[in-house]
């Protein structure tokens, strides 16, 4: 299965979607126009993982600011990454979010709360890249 990777931009987050690490890595803005559009190949790339995972996978959340619809479709990954959990799967996200922003802690803690996935909420205090 190939990696799903994409450069950020003003309005989508960096993907790097990464099959044989198990490691899924989402980081930046997501403000986009079409959510459905940025996130549909997304979450069909997810749909396929899920036929083939590895017993480990871990999806890396490091986003400035996300819209209602990327919202939504967010919520849909967690879903999918839901999936691994029932087949007896390990599966772990690690929720970034900036020091003194507790909006965005508060957000993470209301997805942890709507699936059976282990949370870690990791604060930090200046912007550093996660990939390369």
């Amino acid at each position: 299965m190939e990696n799903l990777i994409t450069s950020a931009t003003e309005t989508t987050p960096l993907l790097n979607l990464d099959a044989g690490l198990g490691e899924f890595v989402i980081e930046g803005k997501s403000i986009p126009s079409d959510a459905e559009g940025f996130y549909g190949p997304v979450l069909h790339w997810l749909s396929e993982y899920v036929n083939k995972p590895n017993q480990q996978t871990t999806l890396v959340l490091k986003l400035d600011y996300f819209n209602i619809s990327s919202s939504k479709r967010i919520l849909f990954i967690f879903y999918k990454l839901n999936e691994l959990i029932d087949a007896g799967h390990q599966v772990n996200v690690k929720w970034y979010f900036h020091e003194g922003e507790d909006d965005m802690h508060e957000v993470g803690q209301d997805f942890a709360f709507m699936v059976n996935i282990p949370f870690e909420f990791i604060e930090y205090s200046h912007y550093e890249s996660l990939v390369g």
